[in-house]
């Protein structure tokens, strides 16, 4: 037995053991309660956009409940509304969502997955310890005091962050700064996809995407051809093909039929669906061609948290945001980015990615036009990003 068939065997054997897992039922239901905020937080951005949509809600739905310990009254019960989190107690929340985390940033995912969350006081506001404490312990966070009169100086510090955060796979996260700013919340995420089994380079070859009615590109299209995980959604009209990773997690592309829109599938995407959609997978012999491409997508997403009513906190007559000796502040801005490179990329546990021979060919589901994907950490169901391919061709 070789070094790399040993090494393929004892990855898929984690995978299988990390799969199987018995999840508590309190972080069950947290993952649940996060998905939910997914689906809602990826409606309300990609309405507003014909673009490709790229969000990481794990990371994000973590930076937002780093600010539930600094509010209280109305104002703590509409963020919990706006989570899905509510009748959930405030109190207990720090560490089941330390809990949660841990769970689902184990092994391998830890390290393809670079991301971070971060509060961002004004200098002249002095944070508490025991506030700074739990943002780092519980939420894997930091607070960093900046000088927001000094708007470039203000820029280079969270930009520094983000580029320490993500291994330099984000570069830039704010390009200007409002110098009468209180409070940011900036979460950022970068990912390396690695499909198990990967994709075999040598295979990929240049296919036609057809962007829209009157708009075809021309992209690079990987094949594979092995047993995948299957589902149809008739109420929708869409296929869900499961593409699972080296790491534990897997993808869920979700393709509409032709001739259906894809905001139509859009409209009824929710937690609820996405698990009905894992529960329905099921295995069959396919051939599948998937488009290489790279996604880097920025958001300020005060307006998009609107949409889900989380409206108190931006407010000046807020109850209270307290992170220390000052309260009554709002929090002036979200910024979020994501970055993901879907390509062949392999290593010694994924090597050998390809064609198995069947004894008949087995039908071919080819994503040639806009798709939605989901990815998820298979043991809690989790979802860590959400977004859609319009044009693979664009970031």
């Amino acid at each position: 037995m070789t070094r790399s068939t040993l090494l393929s065997l004892v990855g898929l054997v984690l995978v299988s053991l990390a799969s199987s897992q018995t999840v508590d039922p309190s972080l069950q239901d947290l993952a649940n309660r996060n998905a939910d905020f997914a689906a809602r937080l990826y409606r309300s951005v990609s309405s507003r956009t014909d673009d490709n949509v790229f969000l990481c809600p794990f990371t994000l739905a973590t930076g937002l409940s780093a600010l539930l310990g600094a509010t209280s009254g109305s104002t703590q019960d509409q963020l919990l509304r706006g989570l899905s989190l509510n009748g959930l107690d405030p109190q207990s929340l720090p560490e089941l969502v330390q809990s949660l985390r841990n769970l689902v940033l184990q092994g391998s995912l830890s390290m393809n997955l670079m991301q971070g969350m971060a509060v961002f006081p004004a200098q002249s506001l002095k944070v508490s310890p025991s506030y700074l404490e739990q943002v780092q312990t519980n939420f894997g966070g930091n607070s960093l005091s900046v000088d927001y009169t000094v708007p470039q100086e203000a820029t280079d510090t969270i930009n520094r962050w983000v580029q320490d955060n993500t291994g330099d796979q984000i570069q830039e996260l704010v390009t200007s700064l409002d110098p009468q700013t209180q409070l940011l919340l900036a979460t950022a995420a970068s990912y390396q996809i690695r499909f198990s089994p990967s994709f075999n380079a040598s295979l990929t070859q240049d296919e036609r995407f057809y962007v829209d009615k009157y708009h075809v590109a021309i992209v690079p299209m990987m094949f594979q051809a092995d047993k995948f995980f299957l589902a149809y959604d008739r109420a929708l009209k869409a296929g869900v093909l499961k593409l699972p990773m080296n790491d534990g997690a897997a993808m869920l592309v979700v393709l509409p039929d032709e001739g259906i829109d894809i905001t139509a599938v859009e409209e009824e995407v929710n937690g609820e669906k996405i698990r009905a959609w894992i529960r329905q997978l099921k295995k069959t012999k396919l051939e599948v061609q998937l488009p290489r491409f790279l996604l880097e997508r920025s958001y300020t997403l005060r307006d998009a948290l609107r949409i889900l009513n989380i409206t108190q906190v931006f407010q000046d007559d807020a109850d209270i945001i307290n992170i220390g000796e000052t309260t009554g502040l709002k929090l002036t801005q979200v910024y979020h980015k994501s970055v993901m490179t879907v390509d062949e990329s392999t290593d010694d546990i994924t090597a050998g990615g390809g064609v198995n021979a069947f004894s008949t060919l087995p039908p071919r589901l080819t994503i040639n036009r806009p798709f939605l994907f989901v990815i998820y950490q298979q043991t809690s169901s989790s979802v860590l990003f959400m977004g859609r391919v319009t044009d693979p061709t664009k970031k």
